[in-house]
């Protein structure tokens, strides 16, 4: 995978002057989309969740399951360069698909404690810690927006990725959406963006 340049460049990261919401985009994530009929729960080393909404996670490789017979594999590019060559390898004269979809999604990370509370104003889903939580995903709608939603961690951190066409809309969604969480008195929000240099 080519560096690339995304359609939020520039404009993350990004954060609430207090810290309640910060989003960050997830950098040289190889996203892998895999169709097969699954004959075991893993492929070449790769363990594949076969419970709906489930997650799957190494240190390096992140597999989400997103329908009976396909899965969204992540990894960070340095630590997993050998994941697509791999999979594709290991699936030679099966039914299977292995597709390099990192220019298709931009993987944007919301952490902070108003996390939570900032997905819940445009998702249908319940993310109360007691219903969705670390090890979890779905694919669902964010602000009318098609994304897959997958929980890192109980802090929480949560990775939203999007299609790249609707990156710029729904992270300004998002810094509009996050408004109420900002601190009394606290300057105008769009200023608490990284400098681009």
């Amino acid at each position: 995978m080519a560096d690339r340049r995304t359609p939020l460049a520039g404009l993350l990261p990004w954060a609430l002057p207090d810290g309640a919401v910060a989003l960050a985009e997830a950098p040289g994530l190889l996203q892998i989309g895999l169709r097969l009929k699954p004959q075991s729960d893993a492929v070449s080393g790769v363990r594949l969740p076969l419970a709906p909404n489930r997650v799957e996670a190494t240190r390096a490789v992140r597999s989400l399951w997103l329908g009976p017979d396909e899965w969204l594999i992540t990894a960070s590019q340095p630590a997993a360069p050998w994941l697509h060559s791999a999979l594709t390898r290991a699936l030679v004269g099966r039914h299977a698909a292995v597709v390099d979809l990192s220019s298709n999604r931009v993987a944007i990370e919301i952490a902070g404690p108003q996390a939570r509370a900032l997905l819940e104003k445009g998702c249908s889903l319940d993310l109360h810690a007691r219903a969705f939580g670390p090890g979890q995903c779905a694919q669902t709608l964010l602000a009318k927006t098609q994304i897959v939603l997958d929980q890192l961690d109980a802090t929480p951190l949560y990775r939203v990725f999007v299609r790249a066409s609707y990156a710029r809309w729904l992270f300004d969604w998002l810094v509009d959406a996050a408004a109420e969480f900002a601190a009394p008195n606290m300057p105008d929000m769009r200023i608490a963006q990284a400098d681009p240099r």
